[in-house]
């Protein structure tokens, strides 16, 4: 095999390992075999293009024309030119798919469902990813830099899958991208004819050329060694070293910060969380508090603070954590003349909602906690250390109510030079709209304050703004300036546009992400759902500190001193409610069911880039060859993942059927969602029992599988239904069985361990029905042929004579 087509093959296979990690985004991995084919022609093409021979560009444009060709024949064959040629109508299409994928990234939650233009933008961008391999790798002789494309494939996975990438998935990218390295050089050093080998000595104690048999063993075993090395260290440093891990609002983290006072927080935008929980169908609990403080309904639940603004994105700035102290410090800027009252929160969190950050109201004073986290300063922030989370947590917090009156914050002095430098930075890409809007909003204001109320009453009021949770996702520059264009969005768009047009008039502002107060109920606790997820803009007045403003309009609630001839005041009685007031939440969500995760990672990434000269102009080798061998290359990737592409096609079909409305019909697709159950028990670990009752088999899946309530209360209706379909006179009609099929599954995925998961997914043990039916229908046919017509007569002839016979 040439170089060159080992190259080809390298670049085909890395690519496709890299693109694995996506899989997880998405509900269904049929995209995946489709991309590989579409990949496969398209390594094809360059190849031949190479062996014609083609100049560089030639070979890269014939590749991106086929590639065009291909995604026009797949996604837009009907408005296609003879259903091939991509002209205007299906160029427009293609487009529409772009944009509907985009809107529905932003929309549905992890995993996504399989929409055209979520396909679209998987298939696409895993082309494109290996176009760009293929040209660095075999085209241009550089694979070094081929990384790169590589990264970015990854990254993307990383950045949106629920609580981060798997390591297996890094693992199988890195070791496609090593392959893919050794293949160069190999091939490069074979340019130079023989290579010479390792340490063997000759008679005169001479190192010798050339390795036992002449093999070409140094540079081959040192570079895999390099490459072992390399890859463990990526492995396992980063388990080591001081990052966070895990959701925003939701889903499980793992800080690592180490030692005393040692450690570093990084977090990311909040937008496609808070979206998810404020589009959730039902408002599922996180959360309850009681408090002492006289109105509830004003206490909002901090998160962290979102303090930089880079263009593309808020995000919360890289800082120092350190040890809890037993009071925390006074808040930044707060002036002894201003009244304050100190309330003390008893807050119970779900087990379900699993998150790093801590929700205190802002600012505490003091917070009662166990478990291991670390404090951020700057937000006045407590983070999970070591895979804490909020699980479960029960917690006591003592907080200021800070009550400035409109003069105060009127007389408010210029904030201390560092933090105004640092709290007002804005990015270049920031459109002039922004500013000149702001300018003519708060046109006549006397004072920053009165810059803010004004900027907060024309986001709420008189701007005419409407709040609508289904506006296309973006944070940055150009969504900023599309939002005050548009005037729809929701907390995240209000929040990050009144902090940015604050900024532009020298007001220090930032965002905070969090809960609005909930929901007050009957026996004095407060209750806090998915739905309450909030963002809000903090602004800093010097005298009063980081103070709060409500620019949202229909969510939480306009401040006293932002509010005209609004009489101030918090709090009643100063007394401490005990740690038992506390109510736990009424129904803890399942973890399957909770609320999509966010990643908090370092963003540390390094790539060097080491291009090297092109070799010496390659043959080729017979386009026959190079067919079979991208055949071979998709054979073994996919040969593997047929037990789990039987998997999905089975329960696709039994869950997927809603034809028919006879009493047969509706037995069937009882009986096959049932046949679900069992099989998703038995791909993770609990072999059918047949000799069970319907109603006993449940209970044995429950109690082996150690299902959560909604997915046992789900397994007992189906099992219902399964008994009504075989034995009552008149059966009940019964819905929502796909639903509760899916609700199992999930219950036993989230009850089993990392091995379980991999084996019921990857290696399904109930794939051996595959076998079964083949054995049967193999059987079938023997039987047949055995019982045909006329055999006898012709068997009779051929029969040897037996012994007592002849």
């Amino acid at each position: 095999m040439s170089g060159r087509t080992r190259l080809t093959l390298c670049a085909f296979a890395a690519t496709l390992t890299a693109a694995g990690a996506l899989l997880p985004l998405v509900g269904t991995k049929g995209w995946l075999p489709q991309a590989a084919l579409l990949l496969a022609f398209q390594s094809g093409a360059g190849a031949l293009s190479r062996r014609v021979p083609l100049a560089r560009s030639l070979t890269v444009a014939v590749q991106a024309l086929v590639t065009l060709l291909l995604l026009t024949v797949v996604f837009a064959r009907d408005h296609a030119l003879f259903g091939v040629l991509p002209g205007p109508q299906a160029v427009q299409r293609i487009g529409e798919l772009l944009t509907a994928g985009a809107d529905d990234v932003g929309t549905y939650a992890i995993p996504a469902p399989m929409t055209d233009g979520i396909r679209l933008l998987l298939v696409g961008g895993v082309l494109l990813i290996g176009l760009a391999v293929d040209a660095l790798a075999v085209t241009f002789r550089s694979a070094a830099p081929a990384g790169l494309p590589l990264l970015a494939l990854y990254s993307v996975a990383a950045g949106l899958a629920e609580g981060g990438a798997s390591w297996l998935w890094f693992l199988l990218a890195a070791c496609g991208y090593l392959l893919l390295l050794l293949a160069e050089g190999r091939d490069r050093l074979s340019q130079w004819g023989r290579v010479f080998g390792g340490t063997a000595r000759s008679a005169d104690g001479l190192a010798g050329l050339t390795g036992p048999g002449g093999g070409a063993t140094a540079p081959v075993r040192t570079g895999r060694r390099i490459g072992a090395v390399a890859l463990g260290i990526a492995l396992v440093v980063p388990a080591t070293l001081p990052a966070l891990d895990g959701g925003l609002l939701g889903g499980t983290g793992n800080g690592n910060g180490k030692g005393s006072g040692g450690g570093t927080i990084s977090a990311v935008n909040p937008l496609v969380s808070l979206q998810n929980n404020l589009n959730q169908p039902e408002n599922r609990e996180v959360m309850t508090y009681r408090t002492n403080a006289r109105n509830p309904q004003d206490l909002y639940l901090r998160i962290l603070a979102l303090d930089e603004f880079t263009g593309s994105e808020w995000r919360s700035s890289t800082r120092r954590l350190k040890d809890v102290p037993e009071r925390l410090p006074e808040p930044t800027g707060l002036s002894p003349d201003v009244a304050v009252t100190e309330i003390r929160t008893n807050i119970s969190a779900s087990r379900s909602y699993q998150q790093t950050y801590l929700p205190l109201p802002y600012p505490a004073t003091e917070v009662e906690v166990g478990g291991r986290w670390r404090y951020e300063p700057e937000g006045r922030t407590l983070v999970g250390d070591a895979g804490q989370t909020t699980g479960g947590a029960r917690y006591e917090a003592g907080s200021l109510i800070i009550e400035p009156t409109a003069a105060q914050l009127a007389a408010a002095g210029p904030p201390p030079e560092a933090l105004a430098r640092e709290y007002t930075r804005l990015p270049g890409s920031l459109p002039d709209v922004v500013g000149e809007t702001a300018r003519k909003v708060t046109e006549g204001a006397a004072n920053d304050y009165e810059r803010a109320v004004k900027l907060q009453d024309w986001f709420s009021f008189s701007g005419g703004f409407t709040y609508d949770t289904t506006v296309s996702s973006g944070t940055g520059s150009t969504a900023i300036a599309r939002f005050l264009r548009d005037k729809q969005g929701f907390c995240v768009h209000f929040s990050f546009s009144m902090a940015a047009m604050a900024r532009t008039l020298g007001i220090p502002a930032r965002v905070a992400v969090g809960f609005t107060p909930g929901t007050f109920q009957a026996d004095g606790a407060s209750s806090v759902g998915l739905r309450d997820a909030h963002a809000w803009p903090e602004l800093y007045f010097e005298g009063v500190g980081w103070t709060r403003f409500e620019p949202t309009p229909t969510r939480g609630s306009a401040p006293a001193y932002t509010r005209p001839d609004t009489p101030s005041g918090d709090t009643e009685d100063p007394a401490q409610p005990s740690a038992s007031d506390s109510a736990a939440p009424a129904a803890a969500p399942s973890a399957s069911e909770s609320c999509p995760a966010q990643m908090r990672r370092q963003g540390e990434c390094g790539a060097s880039a080491a291009p090297g000269a092109a070799g010496p102009a390659d043959p080729g080798t017979p386009a026959g060859t190079v067919a079979l061998g991208i055949l071979g290359a998709v054979l073994v990737l996919v040969v593997p993942l047929l037990p789990l592409l039987w998997r999905i096609r089975a329960r696709n079909r039994r869950l997927g059927s809603s034809g028919g409305r006879t009493a047969e019909d509706a037995t069937a697709r009882i009986l096959a969602a049932w046949r679900e159950i069992i099989d998703s028990a038995w791909d993770h670990g609990i072999a059918p029992d047949e000799s069970l009752t319907p109603r006993k088999a449940a209970a044995r899946i429950v109690r082996l599988g150690r299902l959560d309530p909604t997915a046992a209360a789900a397994v007992h209706r189906v099992a219902g239904s399964v008994e009504q379909a075989l034995y009552a006179p008149r059966p009940r009609p019964v819905t929502a069985l796909a639903e509760d099929a899916t609700a199992v599954r999930a219950g036993l995925r989230a009850a089993a361990g990392r091995a379980v998961r991999l084996r019921a997914t990857f290696a399904p043990r109930s794939a051996v029905r595959v076998v079964w039916a083949v054995a049967d229908r193999r059987a079938a046919l023997r039987d047949r042929w055995a019982n045909r017509p006329g055999r006898g007569r012709w068997t009779g002839r051929l029969r040897r004579p037996t012994r007592q016979h002849g």
